[in-house]
């Protein structure tokens, strides 16, 4: 009888506990225990791994060299700033300021803005080296004359009306993504030491040319998409338009003119020798 009463006990008690079982794989997780990672579970350093989640992307490193090359093709020199947006593990804005130069990351993921400042201090960078966990899209980064960037197309195309309203000659650093339709003034891909996103693009924010200036009595007319422009001078048609910061030149009947912007006043000398000055409203 005893043994009949533990069986039908048994037989009621295994759909109970597997019912238990199912209850308890159904109901979410904790926040906690869902982010919960082995590193953070035994109290271990972070290290950050190619591939891991962010934002709005996932985290890649940009390749070292390239790093460098990217500073080089921007010119930069001790006095300016730099702000690396996204800046991951910190290697640019670290690069910049062994170059003497007051550098800043902006980076979303608080575990790699801890890890960049981290790096900073063995680099022995940290006076000149500084990271703040913030959203780019929400971040006034207008004091900066270079600005460096590994993000998608999309994101590049989101952040650019923001780029081009910043200062003329404010130089902007992609690695391998472009702005769209904005095309580069300048790039380089490394050939060796190099084995993945090796390209570097660069743009210079352009002065706002759009308009109708005025010189010697004659109007210049001017019709500008990004750094290019075209128009007339003196209803004749101009060729080669093009501005690179402050600066701009075109061609008028195979004379060169180039010029220096300074608000709504162009002045420059020709390719002939002669000085011109235009000026707008």
């Amino acid at each position: 009888m005893a043994n009949a009463m533990t069986a039908a006990v048994a037989r009621l008690s295994r759909p109970i506990v597997l019912g238990l079982v199912f209850l308890a794989l159904s109901i979410p997780l904790p926040a906690a225990a869902q982010t919960e990672t082995p590193a953070s579970k035994w109290n271990l350093p972070y290290v950050p791994y190619e591939g891991q989640d962010g934002k709005d992307v996932v985290w890649v490193p940009t390749p070292e060299a390239l790093v460098e090359e990217m500073l080089d093709l921007a010119e930069i020199k001790p006095g300016e700033k730099l702000i690396d947006l996204g800046s991951g593990d910190g290697r640019t804005v670290i690069a910049a300021a062994r170059r003497g130069i007051e550098a800043r990351g902006v980076e979303y993921n608080p575990d790699l803005v801890r890890y960049a400042k981290q790096q900073a201090e063995k680099a022995g960078v940290s006076g000149k080296a500084r990271f703040e966990q913030a959203d780019i899209f929400e971040t006034d980064f207008s004091d900066a004359q270079v600005i460096t960037l590994f993000l998608l197309p999309s994101l590049n195309e989101r952040l650019r009306p923001t780029i081009l309203r910043l200062k003329p000659g404010t130089r902007v650093v992609s690695n391998t993504f472009g702005m769209g339709d904005w095309p580069v003034d300048d790039m380089v891909t490394l050939e060796n030491g190099c084995s993945a996103w090796c390209t570097a693009l660069l743009w210079v924010v352009p002065a706002d040319v759009e308009g109708t200036w005025t010189v010697d009595g004659k109007p210049l007319a001017l019709d500008q998409k990004f750094q290019l422009f075209e128009g007339t001078l003196g209803g004749r048609a101009i060729s080669f338009g093009r501005v690179w910061g402050e600066d701009l030149s075109f061609v008028l009947d195979g004379v060169k003119y180039t010029g220096h912007i300074n608000g709504k006043t162009i002045s420059g000398v020709t390719s002939a020798g002669g000085a011109w000055t235009a000026e707008r409203p």
